[in-house]
């Protein structure tokens, strides 16, 4: 009788890296898809009104964006129920608008400075006085290009 031996000890298959290119293909398009691209919290809460026309934006990173409205059920202890300008992340004042447009236009490349977009997102229960000093205050630093979001008439 032939006697089988093993000779020597065996080695361990490397792994294939064909599929690898897939897994971390499939990876990074689960990432792209499951990614919430929001830059700013709302800290103002506005019931936008009804829009008879619609425009959309051609681009929304050349946007700067201004809300207006009573401050958010969890921050009206601290700043009361009255409407408040924001600007970015945080409360601010009429005065503070030019300084927040001058650093939106150096965070955007030359060219497209000048296509820059400021859109207003006011309640609609918000008093014009503060929409009148938010869009006289953009005049003075020549930001004239605005846009008031709005609801579609009919959306609820």
């Amino acid at each position: 009788m032939a006697k089988f031996g093993r000779g020597g000890k065996k080695e361990v298959p490397s792994l294939s890296s064909g599929s690898m290119s897939d897994i971390v293909f499939m990876l990074l398009f689960f990432f792209m898809v499951t990614t919430n691209m929001r830059e700013t919290e709302s800290k103002v809460m506005y019931k936008l009104p009804e829009a008879s026309e619609v425009a959309k934006l051609e681009r929304k990173d050349l946007a700067a964006y201004i809300s207006i409205g009573p401050p958010a059920a969890y921050l009206q202890q601290q700043y009361g129920t009255a409407p408040r300008i924001q600007l970015n992340d945080s409360f601010r004042t009429t005065d503070d608008i030019r300084d927040f447009i001058a650093a939106e236009r150096e965070s955007k490349s030359e060219a497209d400075r000048q296509f820059m977009t400021v859109s207003i997102k006011a309640d609609s229960e918000t008093n014009m006085g503060i929409i009148t000093d938010v869009k006289q205050e953009l005049r003075k630093c020549s930001a004239l290009k605005i846009m008031y979001t709005a609801r579609k008439a009919g959306n609820e």
